[in-house]
C-alpha cells in the first residue's frame, strides 16, 4: 500500500492542477472504459427484454418505484404522503434531498424533465463512483485490482439499479472518494464528502463512521488529543464536517414534524427501522420452512457468502477506513427492517467487499478473468432484465 501520510489536497479530480487530474482519469480509463462496457450490455438486454415484453425500457428506469418519489420531490418538495389501507404512511421525508435536489437543477438549466435529469445524474456520477471505486483498489492493492473492482462492481446482479434514476450511483460516489481521501489524509475532503454522502442517503452514517473512527485512531497515541486543535486542526475539520449532512437533515424533519424523533417515525411509517436483524431472520427463517425452500436456501447462501468476504476483508487486513465503512454498510443493510427484497440494492455500495474476490480474479490468466467477468455480465444483464419486468422492487 502506498504511504497513508500524503499531503492533505484534494483527491485526484476534485480541485488538483488539470495535469495531474487528466493523468489520474487516464490512469483509470481502462476501468471506466469496462464498466461503462457493463453498463452498456445491461441496457442493450433490457431494451431486448423490453422490445419482447412490450415494455417501455425508459419507463421502467426514471419512473418505477423510488424513482417516482423523487422525481416528484424534484418537481413539488417536501409534503407528501400516502395513507395507506393498513394503516400505515409513507412520507417522502424518507428520502434524502440531494439526489432529488440534482434532478430538480438539472432539469431547471437543461430541457430534461425531472425523471430525465434524475436518469443523468446517476449515469454520470455512476462513472464517478467507478472512478472512485478504482482508485481505492488502485490505491491499496494495485491498478489490476483496481480495474478487476470496478467491473466486479459493475456486473453485481443488480447492477441495474447504477442505470436508474435511483441515488446508489451518487452515494457511491460521495461515499468511495470520502474514504479515498481518509485514505490519503485529505481530511477536509473526506468530511465534506461524508457530509454530502449524508445528504444522500440514511446508510451515509457509514461514511461518518469511517472518518470518525480513522481519525480517532490517528490522534490517540500518547498526548496528540492535547495538542489536536493545534497540529491536527485538518484532522479535526473533517471529523466536524463529516456527519453535517445526515444529521442536518435528521434535524431539519425533526423541525418540520414538531417531534425530535420525526424522521425515525416517517421511516416507522414506511415499516422501516433498526431491530438488529431480527425481522430479517424471521423473513429467512419463513421462507426455509416453507416449500419450495430454494428462496430461503439462496438467501441463507447470500448471506453466508457476504460475511466470508468480510472476514477475509479482515484477514487480508484492509486499511481501516474500507473495514469500517464496509462494515457498516453490511450491519445497516442486513440488521434493518423494511422490504426485504431491496436489501440487495442497499447492499450495492459496500464495494470494499469485492476486494477478495478482485485479488483473486487478478491472480488468473488474463483470458480466463476475462471470460469469467463477460460471463457474469451477461448473466447480470440478464437477471436484471428479468428483475425490472417482474413485479418486485429492487
Amino acid at each position: 500500500m502506498t504511504d497513508l501520510a500524503q499531503a492533505d489536497t484534494a483527491p485526484p479530480g476534485a480541485g488538483l492542477p488539470g495535469g495531474v487530474a487528466l493523468a489520474a482519469l487516464r490512469r483509470a480509463a481502462p476501468a471506466l472504459m469496462l464498466y461503462a462496457g457493463t453498463r452498456a450490455l445491461g441496457l442493450v438486454v433490457l431494451a431486448g427484454w423490453g422490445a419482447v415484453a412490450g415494455k417501455s425500457p425508459h419507463q421502467l428506469l426514471t419512473a418505477r418505484w423510488d424513482s417516482l418519489w423523487y422525481s416528484r420531490i424534484a418537481e413539488e418538495g417536501y409534503g407528501y404522503t400516502i395513507h395507506l389501507a393498513d394503516g400505515s404512511v409513507h412520507s417522502n421525508l424518507a428520502f434524502f434531498p440531494l439526489f432529488p435536489g440534482l434532478e430538480h437543477a438539472v432539469s431547471a438549466v437543461t430541457p430534461l424533465s425531472a425523471p430525465d435529469a434524475g436518469l443523468a445524474v446517476s449515469s454520470v456520477t455512476s462513472l464517478f463512483a467507478a472512478w472512485g471505486i478504482f482508485a481505492v483498489g488502485d490505491l491499496v492493492y494495485g491498478r489490476r485490482v483496481g480495474i478487476a473492482l470496478v467491473v466486479l462492481w459493475g456486473v453485481l446482479p443488480v447492477g441495474i439499479v447504477q442505470s436508474m434514476a435511483y441515488s446508489e450511483s451518487l452515494f457511491t460516489a460521495l461515499a468511495a472518494w470520502s474514504v479515498y481521501a481518509v485514505l490519503t489524509r485529505r481530511w477536509v475532503w473526506a468530511g465534506v464528502l461524508a457530509a454530502l454522502a449524508g445528504l444522500t442517503r440514511p446508510v451515509g452514517a457509514a461514511v461518518v463512521a469511517a472518518v470518525w473512527i480513522t481519525a480517532a485512531v490517528e490522534l490517540l497515541p500518547g498526548e496528540r488529543w492535547r495538542r489536536a486543535f493545534h497540529t491536527h486542526r485538518r484532522v479535526l475539520a473533517g471529523v466536524v464536517l463529516a456527519p453535517l449532512g445526515w444529521l442536518g437533515y435528521v434535524v431539519w424533519v425533526a423541525a418540520r414534524t414538531d417531534s425530535l424523533t420525526g424522521y425515525f417515525d416517517v421511516q416507522n411509517g414506511w415499516g422501516n427501522g433498526f431491530d438488529g436483524g431480527l425481522a430479517f431472520a424471521a423473513f429467512v427463517g419463513g421462507l426455509l420452512v416453507h416449500p419450495p425452500f430454494i428462496a430461503g436456501i439462496a438467501l441463507l447462501l447470500g448471506v453466508i457468502a457476504l460475511l466470508w468476504l468480510y472476514v477475509a476483508c479482515v484477514r487480508q487486513r484492509q486499511p481501516l477506513p474500507l473495514l469500517v465503512y464496509s462494515g457498516s454498510v453490511l450491519v445497516l443493510a442486513l440488521a434493518a427492517k423494511g422490504y426485504f427484497g431491496s436489501k440487495p440494492r442497499l447492499l450495492i455500495p459496500a464495494f470494499p467487499v469485492l476486494i477478495p474476490l478482485a485479488i483473486a480474479l487478478v491472480r488468473l490468466r488474463p483470458a480466463r478473468s476475462a471470460l469469467l467477468l463477460g460471463s457474469v455480465g451477461l448473466a447480470s444483464a440478464a437477471y436484471g432484465a428479468w428483475w425490472l419486468h417482474g413485479s418486485g422492487p429492487p
